[in-house]
């Protein structure tokens, strides 16, 4: 979403084709700021500068006068007595930005077209993107290896703040501390809570809100997001399309709030909210079961699944779903016609009352979550659904998102809010060479390409694993108890901010065949 100039457009252009509009606002004698195609133009005399490499400085170089600042980095612009002030954000290196400003006299006579000016400048920059945030922050404090707090202050809280966000910082103290804030918040305070901290902490942020009497309403009013600073801040790289605290930041800051499909785990007498996968298998024993090796960073889960590889692990199970789209090719085409549907978040909304009220299970805002049409996993097989064994299941993996991981894009036909769990399983009994072919796929993007890979979008699911006294079993990265559990999606019953507003930030799959880019 971060703009750059063409060569072959007029930076000068004004996209809105509106006549009369003056989009050039004259600051000082040798100045001026001109809203372009998709960047402030700052056209500046005083920026010729000697380059110091031509002999030592002493022969003048060629000028540049100009600086192109895209309007996804500014952050803010205000008109004081004399002059105006915008703070953007600049980057220092690719990953990394950090707030800069300029600074302009403004002519007394020339003050009421600086504020028209000022606000037309805003509205390019936000967009459909919510001013003045105010933002709930929980601080992990042993996440990034006890970084955390540092980066907060170093990478987040400079870009908040030139933003004029309203923020208000928490640490967390203890394992589920984040589900007791969340469900005590009151949903009119506040419209973010920014986790700064791995996957773990959004997790308990949505189970939070869920507990909520209100929970649909606090659900669909506050939107969730991620200043990454965990091991594999899945939920940063799938909305953001970064890893970077500071690049986030700027990402929370221009965010679209977008609906995002939550899906109900019942295990034993629990109902749990997972936001991002479910695994069982050579995924989940690769993550969960590696916890004593973090020092490895995520070449830990590499290594994981290697060893588990070399032994053919098999993961037997009952397995029981409701599929909705069955075919490759029939996913392929419904990710082109619905990553191409750019609704606004106020549609989206209507659209999902309405196919719930046509579902018969509309539940009132006020209400708590919405009841679960195919019961729990304690209840009697939802009718159509047959529980079929599966004695060489290697890998059982469902997907609410596209990426599990910065290099990780396990679920490319992924959509934010489309009411499928994008569903993988394969045999534990393949050949060797077979799946470290699907290990370095994932990577090289052909992963849902490979035959034996099956991949479904689907609705819900029962699995009941057989022939193992424990194992592991991953919800969000986080290990439940090892035994049957049940899904059940709800289409857009949460909120985030996404760069896009409909797709992830993660290439995805194309009606002729391979990955395409989203957005």
């Amino acid at each position: 979403m971060t703009s750059t100039l063409s060569s072959d457009s007029d930076p000068f252009a004004d996209p809105s084709g509106v006549e009369g509009l003056v989009d050039t606002l004259n600051v000082g004698r040798n100045a001026s700021l001109t809203l372009g195609t998709d960047s402030l133009i700052v056209l500046d005399e005083g920026f010729t500068t000697r380059e110091p490499t031509n002999c030592c400085g002493l022969i003048p170089s060629k000028a540049k006068t100009t600086k192109a600042i895209p309007f996804f980095n500014v952050l803010w612009a205000q008109l004081s007595e004399f002059d105006i002030t915008i703070h953007y954000a600049h980057p220092t290196s690719k990953d990394v930005v950090r707030v800069a400003f300029v600074n302009y006299t403004v002519e007394k006579l020339n003050r009421k077209h600086a504020n028209a000016w000022i606000s037309k400048l805003l509205g390019r920059a936000y967009g459909e993107s919510q001013r003045n945030k105010r933002i709930k922050v929980l601080v992990n404090p042993f996440g990034g290896n006890g970084s955390a707090q540092r980066w907060y202050i170093r990478d987040v809280e400079p870009i908040f703040a030139a933003a004029r966000c309203d923020v208000d910082v928490e640490p967390t103290q203890f394992k589920g501390h984040a589900i007791e804030i969340a469900e005590k918040l009151d949903p009119d305070a506040y419209d973010v809570i920014a986790s700064c901290s791995g996957d773990g902490l959004p997790h308990e942020v949505f189970n939070g809100l869920g507990r909520k009497r209100d929970a649909r309403k606090a659900l669909s009013k506050v939107a969730v997001v991620q200043l990454p600073c965990g091991t594999g801040n899945a939920m940063s790289w799938n909305l953001n399309g970064t890893g970077s605290n500071s690049m986030a930041a700027l990402c929370i800051v221009k965010g679209i709030r977008t609906p995002l499909d939550l899906i109900s785990i019942t295990q034993g007498d629990r109902r749990t909210l997972s936001f991002l996968s479910q695994s069982v298998g050579i995924v989940a024993e690769s993550d969960l079961g590696t916890e004593n090796l973090r020092w490895m960073g995520s070449a830990r889960f590499t290594y994981g699944f290697l060893v588990r590889l070399l032994r053919q692990t098999l993961y037997p199970c009952d397995l029981a779903v409701k599929v909705d789209i069955p075919d490759k090719a029939a996913i392929r085409e419904h990710y082109r016609t619905e990553s191409g549907n750019h609704a606004s978040v106020a549609d989206c909304r209507e659209t999902l009352i309405t196919q719930e009220v046509d579902g018969l299970s509309h539940s009132r805002e006020d209400d708590g979550l919405p009841s679960l049409k195919y019961g729990s996993i304690n209840d009697d097989l939802p009718t159509g659904w047959n529980l079929v064994p599966y004695d060489k299941l290697g890998n059982f993996y469902s997907g609410n998102m596209a990426y599990m991981a910065a290099d990780a894009n396990f679920f490319p036909a992924a959509l934010p809010n489309d009411g499928h769990l994008d569903l993988v399983t394969v045999n534990g009994d393949i050949s060797r060479s077979s799946a470290i072919q699907s290990l370095l796929a994932i990577e090289k993007g052909t992963f849902f390409d490979m035959p034996h890979v099956k991949y479904r979008k689907i609705s819900g699911y029962r699995i009941i694993p057989k022939g193992q006294r424990d194992g592991y079993i991953s919800i969000d990265g986080e290990r439940v108890p090892f035994g049957p559990f049940q899904a059940e999606v709800h289409r857009g019953l949460g909120t985030v901010l996404s760069r896009s507003g409909h797709v992830y930030e993660a290439k995805g799959v194309s009606s002729q065949g391979g990955y395409s880019d989203s957005g």
